[in-house]
């Protein structure tokens, strides 16, 4: 039974997608407070929340049996990402759910502040009657400076250019090709603060982005511009924001988020220029069900069949076609693994062929795992195992090359200890069947199983008899052989699939058969 915790309101029709699958218990528990769920998280492997619940490094160092921490919205600042992922904890939000919701939001603010609708409101509920003090200005025809070009700004954007707006765009991760297929100039950030009438901005909020507005960028900003953020509190500073204001160097702001929320004492507060909502970029009917569905499948798609969506601490896994790779990858990172023995000091995956033009990473961190699991045990997972390998002083190298002899895409692994270096290679037949194609120098083929027993022995006639012969007296039945070798006459690799695991006693004689030490068990995950 999968036990889940609600720590946030969710959307009745995503309680029931979980509720209504086999193998799942839910429990809703609203208003925790830190302590209420250091005590109670041990109990469950999902935990569920919005923006309202902090999921702290206490809270995730409790959550002894935690696999994933679902978010009903995109922003995760209220969870420490970092420590969930040094736990091995999968942190996913819903990215999609919102957007219509945050961008429109967005516009209405941007509708606002030029429009002073807040403050004509305002005086008008108290019988004020000021027309004059409220004179506004067009959206056509000015420039519109977007911060971050991803599908909320580009929602934004492209109601701006039906507005017949001159829009610009800073975002270090858009192509020029994409901003002009767009109709949009993709410029520095420092030309977009100089030019822009009005600036709305659609990032997230990290190292780099804190404060990324302050009394620096104010002063540089058109006298009269206009700024709206509907994105996350801390990109803005406020107290620096508030200055501009009263100097009327900024003539308006319009905020939804804020450095510390709820929104307590504040300098914008007396600021008649500055609209203020409370945190309503997703507050629709629509984005709410939208979250809560999504966030409900996806947790039930990890549970039930292993898939991770949306991820923030794991990369590379939203595509599909990619799964079968990182299945491999595990597998070969487990062969090359037990084949070096010892401590690892360096793992190294290339992706060669068509596979390398897809985002790769995913596989390194999969053989990277395959490596780590028979020594560190299953507490490795796809989001820790980098963390694991940088703790112990163990270097990953990732390369790729669209050429791969012989083969339309070939994934490749090696494996560096103080004993020397292992490699072993491996691809995807017809139907995305996993095959090794090769260890070390040797071509062979065979389909990863759970059990396998490789031993490197002198190429001599009667040698794999030998080995039949103790697995036999031994009641252990093979399933499968693939013979290797490079030159006759000198070394060779046998790979034998197993029904059973070979006990300690009987690797010791397989051993003294060979006449050396390289007899290798391996398990394998299917």
């Amino acid at each position: 039974m999968v036990k889940i915790l609600v720590a946030d309101s969710l959307a009745e029709e995503g309680l029931q997608l979980l509720r209504l699958e086999d193998g799942f218990e839910v429990d809703v528990r609203l208003g925790m407070k830190e302590d209420d769920l250091v005590e109670a998280i041990p109990a469950y492997e999902g935990l569920l929340v919005r923006s309202a619940v902090k999921v702290t490094a206490r809270v995730l160092q409790a959550g002894r049996n935690l696999k994933i921490v679902g978010r009903a919205g995109i922003g995760v600042d209220n969870i420490d990402v970092e420590a969930a992922t040094r736990c091995g904890v999968l942190v996913m939000n819903t990215p999609f759910g919102n957007v219509s919701s945050a961008a429109e939001h967005t516009l209405a603010l941007l509708f606002a502040c030029a429009r002073n609708v807040a403050r004509a409101d305002a005086l008008l509920r108290q019988k004020r009657w000021e027309r004059g003090g409220l004179m506004g200005v067009e959206l056509s025809g000015k420039t519109l400076g977007v911060v971050g070009l991803g599908k909320v700004g580009g929602q934004v954007a492209r109601v701006a250019k039906a507005l017949e707006m001159r829009v610009l765009a800073f975002d270090p991760f858009l192509t020029r090709e994409k901003a002009e297929e767009l109709g949009i100039e993709l410029v520095t950030f420092d030309a977009l603060i100089e030019q822009a009438d009005f600036v709305t901005i659609h990032t997230p909020l990290t190292d780099k982005t804190r404060d990324l507005f302050g009394a620096a960028e104010f002063k540089r900003m058109k006298k009269g511009a206009r700024i709206v953020n509907c994105a996350r509190g801390g990109i803005v500073n406020e107290k620096a924001l508030a200055e501009a204001l009263k100097e009327k160097q900024i003539a308006g702001a319009a905020l939804d988020v804020y450095e510390k929320e709820p929104l307590g004492d504040s300098p914008l507060l007396a600021l008649d220029n500055a609209t203020l909502t409370p945190h309503l970029g997703a507050s629709t009917e629509e984005a709410q069900l939208k979250v809560s569905v999504d966030v409900a499948r996806q947790c039930i798609d990890y549970f039930k069949r292993g898939t991770i969506q949306n991820a923030v601490n794991v990369v590379g896994m939203g595509d599909a076609q990619m799964i079968p790779f990182v299945n491999l990858a595990e597998n070969l990172g487990t062969l090359a693994g037990a084949l070096a023995g010892g401590a690892v000091k360096r793992v190294e995956v290339t992706c060669l062929g068509e596979i390398a033009s897809r985002d790769t990473r995913a596989v390194t961190v999969a053989a990277l795992r395959g490596v780590l699991v028979p020594v560190c045990g299953d507490r490795v997972n796809m989001v820790n195992a980098r963390v694991i390998a940088q703790e112990r002083g163990i270097s990953v190298l990732e390369s790729r090359s669209a050429e791969a002899p012989d083969y339309v895409s070939l994934v490749t692994v090696h494996v560096e200890t103080e004993g020397g270096r292992r490699t072993v290679n491996g691809t995807l037949r017809e139907r995305k069947e996993p095959r090794i194609t090769r260890i070390d120098g040797f071509d062979v083929d065979l389909k990863p199983s759970a059990i396998m027993l490789v031993m490197f022995y002198p190429d001599r006639p009667g040698m794999v008899g030998k080995f039949g012969t103790i697995l036999g007296k031994a009641n252990i039945n093979i399933a499968r052989m693939e013979v290797g070798r490079a030159v006759r006459g000198q070394q060779a690799v046998v790979i034998l699939t197993l029904d059973d695991p070979v006990p300690a006693p009987l690797l010791d004689e397989l051993k003294a058969a060979t006449g050396g030490h390289d007899v290798h068990m391996v398990t394998l995950r299917e």
